[in-house]
C-alpha cells in the first residue's frame, strides 16, 4: 500500500474564513503521523473533513490508494474532541452498547479493554473514571471493528503526566499491532517522543512536513557562527574539529552539530585565515523550539 491518506489542496471555508487552506499532506502505512498546531489553527475541522462530519469547500483527499470513500472509512477508528461516554455504565457496557450501534460483534470487547488498558476496572462506572482512562476508553471506542486508521483528535489534552504517559505507550503498542495512527496535537514535546512524521499546521496552512530523521538532524546541540566568508570558514573548522557535522545555512551562517567548548581557539584560528568573526554561540535547539520557530515564522 502507498498511502493510507492522501490530500490535494484541501480546503473548508466558513464565512469565507478559510480553517483549513490547501492542505496537501499523505500519510504512509504504519506511519505515527503528529498534526502539530496551535489551538484554532485547524487542525479538528480537517479530521472532520477526512471523516465526513464536515464537507470539503475545494480540494480532494482519498484513502488507502484510492479504495471506494464509504468502505475505506469502515477501515478509520476516531476520537474527535471528548470521547461521548455513558457515565453511569461501565468500561465494557460502553463498549458493548458502540459494538451494538455500529452493527459490529463484540466478541472482541474484552480484547480491546485489555489492549487499552481497562480490562481490570469490572463494573466500576465511568463517572468514576479518571479523565486518562476515559480517554484510553475513547480510544477502545476507536478500536470497535479492527480499523487499519486510527484519527485522534488532541487525545492527550488535559490529562495530568501519569495519563500523558499511559495514552503515549498504548500509541506505540498500537503502532506496533500495525495501526496507522494520525495524531493532532499542541503538546509539541510529547509527540516527539513518539511520531514518525510530522506536518506542521498554521492559520489553516501546512507550513511544513518533516520525518522524525530530519527533525533531529535539525535539532540538538549546536554551535552558530557568522562570518564574512563561510566556506573558507567551514575548511577551516573541519579541519580543527575533525568531523562532517559542519555545514554552512540558507541564511549564510556556519552550523556545527554539537557544542563547540573552545570558541576562542576556533575564532583565533579563524582571524589568523583572514576571517572576520561576526557572532559565535551555542545553542540547543529542542523540537519544541523548532515548530514554534516555524508557526511564528507563518
Amino acid at each position: 500500500m502507498e498511502y493510507v491518506l492522501k490530500t490535494e489542496n484541501l480546503t473548508k471555508e466558513y464565512s469565507h474564513n478559510r480553517v483549513v487552506d490547501e492542505i496537501s499532506l499523505v500519510v504512509k502505512q504504519g506511519d505515527i503521523y503528529g498534526f502539530v498546531g496551535k489551538n484554532g489553527a485547524g487542525k479538528t475541522t480537517f479530521i472532520r473533513l477526512i471523516l465526513g462530519l464536515a464537507n470539503t469547500t475545494s480540494g480532494s483527499f482519498s484513502l488507502f490508494d484510492g479504495e471506494n470513500i464509504f468502505k475505506a472509512r469502515r477501515r478509520i477508528g476516531s476520537l474527535v474532541e471528548s470521547p461521548a461516554l455513558y457515565n453511569n455504565m461501565s468500561a465494557k457496557d460502553n463498549l458493548n452498547m458502540y459494538c451494538a450501534m455500529l452493527g459490529i460483534d463484540n466478541k472482541k470487547v474484552d480484547e480491546i479493554l485489555s489492549t487499552v488498558g481497562l480490562k481490570d476496572t469490572g463494573k466500576k462506572k465511568v463517572r468514576d473514571f479518571s479523565l486518562g482512562m476515559k480517554q484510553r476508553l475513547g480510544i477502545g471506542m476507536a478500536l470497535v471493528g479492527n480499523p487499519d486508521f486510527l484519527m485522534l483528535d488532541e487525545p492527550i489534552n488535559g490529562l495530568d503526566p501519569t495519563g500523558i504517559v499511559e495514552i503515549r505507550e498504548l500509541l506505540i503498542k498500537l503502532k506496533e499491532y500495525g495501526k496507522t495512527i494520525f495524531i493532532s496535537s499542541h503538546y509539541l514535546g510529547e509527540l516527539e517522543k513518539i511520531a514518525t512524521v510530522y506536518g506542521i499546521i498554521s492559520k489553516g496552512k501546512l507550513i511544513e512536513e518533516i520525518t522524525a530523521q530530519e527533525l533531529s538532524k535539525k535539532c540538538g546541540k549546536r554551535t552558530v557562527i557568522k562570518t564574512d566568508n563561510a566556506e573558507k570558514a567551514k575548511k577551516i573548522v573541519t579541519s580543527l574539529l575533525k568531523t562532517n557535522n559542519v555545514a554552512v545555512g540558507a541564511d549564510g551562517s556556519l552550523y556545527v552539530r554539537e557544542n563547540i567548548k573552545d570558541i576562542g581557539v576556533i575564532t583565533n584560528e579563524l582571524f589568523k585565515s583572514g576571517i572576520v568573526v561576526s557572532e559565535i554561540s551555542n545553542e540547543e535547539n529542542s523540537a519544541e523550539d523548532y515548530f514554534i520557530k516555524k508557526m511564528e515564522e507563518n
